[in-house]
């Protein structure tokens, strides 16, 4: 199986979930009804951000890297990250107890950047964008050799994302509606593969941010859009939709749905004053899409996956 073009199953996600049970958290599913109110529906919040490195993430991670053969083990993992899934792979291989080695665009926030160092992996910097992203991994691999893992179009790391939909559909069985942030399309792909397999006729949608905005266009569009610099204060969501995840969300999701930085930001202080949580902007997001997007949801049960809650609490600031 080529994990960079094999379109995850059921039984791929069952088998992940087998995989990481040792190691992940089953998140919990708050509920809110003053949400409910303001938003017109019944309003599920899966708190990814709760699970271990603060986000989703470690699901995919931990998957791909508990997957690999002892051989292909010992010689580590390389991969790029802004944040997230950095962390999330730093700490499956020190759990494993085998190299990682990150490429880190510079303006990656610090708080992620120290989490992939304290959990011992090997920092590459680069240039922000995906050009420069991809340039240095591919360099980064020849000189040090080992497994990539990428960081979305991976079917290893897609299978481990829609975990979270497994545990999500079996907290709240009337869901009928999916929405999850958008960003490289990892959990989208894995929540749309899931929800749809033990869930036929659910919506999914994406969530995402206006100034980063190539999953919404290129599914406009019929073709993947790729290159672009993206504007937007959810440092989680500027990667753009790789081969594979462009693929399956083009076969499955009804649509991405877009909002703009101040109503993340608005989305994610209700999310602190009702539920009591921490959330990063890429998180509140999906929140924000649906307050948007009233009449899409009206009346629904929607699971909304709260992706991840890693803040550079330095910045941390409601101001207009």
């Amino acid at each position: 199986m080529d994990p960079h073009t094999h379109i995850p199953t059921l039984d791929d996600i069952r088998n992940a979930a087998a995989r990481i049970a040792p190691l992940a958290h089953v998140t919990p599913v708050l509920r809110s009804r003053s949400l409910d109110a303001l938003a017109g529906c019944q309003l599920h919040f899966k708190c990814e951000n709760l699970q271990r490195i603060g986000a989703f993430k470690f699901r995919g991670a931990c998957n791909a890297v508990f997957s690999l053969d002892m051989a292909s083990a010992a010689r580590g993992v390389v991969t790029q990250s802004s944040g997230n899934h950095g962390a999330a792979i730093a700490l499956a291989c020190r759990l494993r107890d085998i190299p990682a080695h990150i490429v880190v665009p510079e303006d990656a926030p610090l708080a992620k950047v120290d989490a992939m160092r304290r959990h011992g992996a090997h920092l590459h910097r680069c240039a922000p964008g995906m050009t420069a992203r991809d340039a240095t991994t591919e360099r980064v691999l020849h000189e040090v050799g080992g497994t990539l893992i990428h960081p979305f179009n991976d079917a290893r790391v897609i299978a481990g994302q829609g975990t979270a939909t497994l545990e999500l559909l079996a907290q709240a069985p009337t869901l009928d509606v999916l929405i999850t942030p958008v960003s490289g399309g990892g959990l989208l792909s894995g929540t749309a593969i899931a929800g749809q397999s033990l869930a036929p006729g659910i919506d999914v949608f994406g969530a995402e941010p206006e100034g980063a905005a190539d999953a919404h266009d290129s599914l406009l569009a019929g073709e993947r859009i790729s290159g672009r610099h993206m504007h937007t204060i959810c440092d989680g969501l500027r990667a753009e939709l790789g081969p594979l995840t462009f693929a399956i969300l083009r076969a499955r999701v009804a649509g991405i749905l877009l909002a703009s930085d101040r109503e993340a930001l608005a989305a994610m202080r209700l999310i602190f004053e009702r539920l009591k949580l921490v959330v990063e902007p890429s998180a509140a997001l999906a929140l924000a899409a649906v307050l948007r997007h009233k009449a899409q949801f009206a009346g629904r049960d929607v699971g909304i996956i709260l992706s991840g809650g890693n803040l550079d609490l330095g910045k941390l600031s409601f101001a207009e």
